[in-house]
């Protein structure tokens, strides 16, 4: 669809007529109607420069497949004009969907004019959460040589990006340094630790662990041996995410179930590698997403496009269903990761009474984000009765979270409750502890 109409230098020329008018009808009134004529000049000469301007051949853009939450998506546009004379200003905007970017726009100006009327440029976005971003309209404008009149047309899209995870920490050359170095790294040889497994008799050295010691070997050998364990392969994770309305809440501009989303996949890329299986799990209400158990490094892909589909569901989470039906489909003892939010206590109590029937079978692990918000209002100094108020309120909240976490720690079960930026790092050593010591 094709549309004209002037500028807003076209406009205060038009506009200019009006006073024009007055003027003259005051000095010499036979020469008032010369204002209304050189609004109408104008104004058809503002269709003229939008008709000199020429028509689009064609109006491209160029959409990346994917992009990560976090990221700005750059999305180029290309067109390529009718017109011979060289246009004075060219601009891009594009709808899309509020959910993901909450502007529901973006725009961008197309400054590589070329010598054969070819436009380009690149818009910029910045979603908030992750899923499939579609881009419903695309409206181009240029102006012509004058700068007086806009010549536009507007086109369906259908195009989409998926925003997945954001997955820089996996990425990042210390991780990548630590794995080749790690006993749970890239290299093909025995992963040596304190797993169950029985491997050899080797010769004390300082830094044993003096339980490994054999003694009566030792008194056979006349001299300190300690056995040597192999560390299990092939163990299974699960990382259970809750998207329920507490998980939603942002931190640090993100919301919360997408910062436990990233950790979970850092964690889960260096379980993979170790030689583990990996399974995602995520629940509100009722249980939402659940995948088969994957192992491989080369599957890690498919696991941050499951994590991609989690979605956020802004309504109280069931723990009883939830984690029943997980027990329910585990045939075997595993490592269950939990994420999320201990801010009401009835859902809390709830919680507690389903882990103790889990912690029997299988290893609970629980991990929580600290809440900055709350802790800057208690640590605020209060200059009013209302500040007072909040801090008080904060103070509250944040007493009954540590209830849960300390009855939690109570039950055997380790809680990890860090920064946002730090409990990726602090899951994936406490995964390898786990693993070097044979728990599971």
């Amino acid at each position: 669809m094709i549309a004209f109409y002037p500028s807003l230098r076209a406009g205060l020329l038009i506009a200019a007529g009006a006073p024009v008018s007055v003027l003259l009808a005051a000095l010499s009134p036979g020469l008032w109607a010369l204002g209304p004529a050189w609004s109408a000049a104008m104004l058809l000469l503002a269709l003229l420069d939008a008709l000199v301007a020429g028509r689009a051949r064609f109006i491209r853009l160029v959409v990346p497949a994917s992009s990560e939450l976090g990221q700005a998506v750059s999305i180029g546009v290309e067109a390529e004009l009718s017109g011979q004379m060289p246009v004075r200003r060219a601009e891009v905007s594009i709808a899309v969907e509020t959910r993901l970017v909450p502007s529901g726009r973006g725009d961008g100006a197309l400054v590589a004019f070329g010598p054969s009327g070819t436009l380009s440029g690149t818009i910029k976005l910045q979603p908030v959460r992750r899923g499939s971003l579609m881009i419903e309209k695309l409206w181009l404008r240029w102006q012509g040589p004058m700068g007086l009149g806009w010549r536009q047309a507007t086109q369906a899209s259908g195009e989409s990006i998926a925003i997945l995870p954001d997955i820089a920490a996996v990425r990042a050359p210390a991780l990548q340094v630590f794995l080749k170095e790690a006993i749970f790294g890239i290299l093909a040889r025995q992963m040596r630790g304190e797993g169950s497994e029985f491997e050899a008799l080797v010769e004390y050295q300082p830094g044993f662990d003096r339980r490994a010691i054999d003694w009566k070997s030792s008194a056979r050998h006349s001299k300190l041996l300690a056995r040597e364990y192999d560390t299990e392969r092939n163990n299974q994770i699960v990382f259970a995410l809750d998207s329920g309305s507490d998980m939603c809440e942002p931190v640090a501009g993100l919301p919360r179930i997408d910062r436990a989303v990233s950790a979970a996949l850092l964690t889960s890329y260096v379980a993979l590698k170790a030689g583990d299986q990996v399974r995602l799990f995520s629940f509100a209400a009722r249980p939402e997403r659940t995948t088969p158990f994957v192992s491989g490094s080369r599957n890690f892909f498919r696991l941050q496009s499951e994590a991609a589909q989690i979605d956020y569901r802004f309504e109280a989470s069931n723990y009883t269903l939830a984690l029943s039906t997980l027990a329910a489909q585990l045939q075997r003892r595993s490592l269950i990761v939990v994420f999320t939010d201990f801010t009401d206590p009835t859902s809390a109590e709830l919680m507690l009474e389903s882990v103790g029937r889990l912690i029997d079978r299988h290893l609970l692990l629980f991990v929580a984000i600290e809440d900055e918000e709350l802790l800057g209002l208690v640590d605020q100094v209060p200059e009013a009765s209302e500040q007072v108020a909040q801090s008080v309120a904060a103070a509250g909240l944040l007493a009954q979270r540590r209830l849960v976490i300390t009855r939690l720690r109570h039950l055997g079960i380790e809680v990890i409750e860090g920064r946002h930026d730090e409990i990726g790092t602090r899951l994936m050593n406490a995964y390898l502890k786990i693993k070097r010591r044979g728990q599971l």
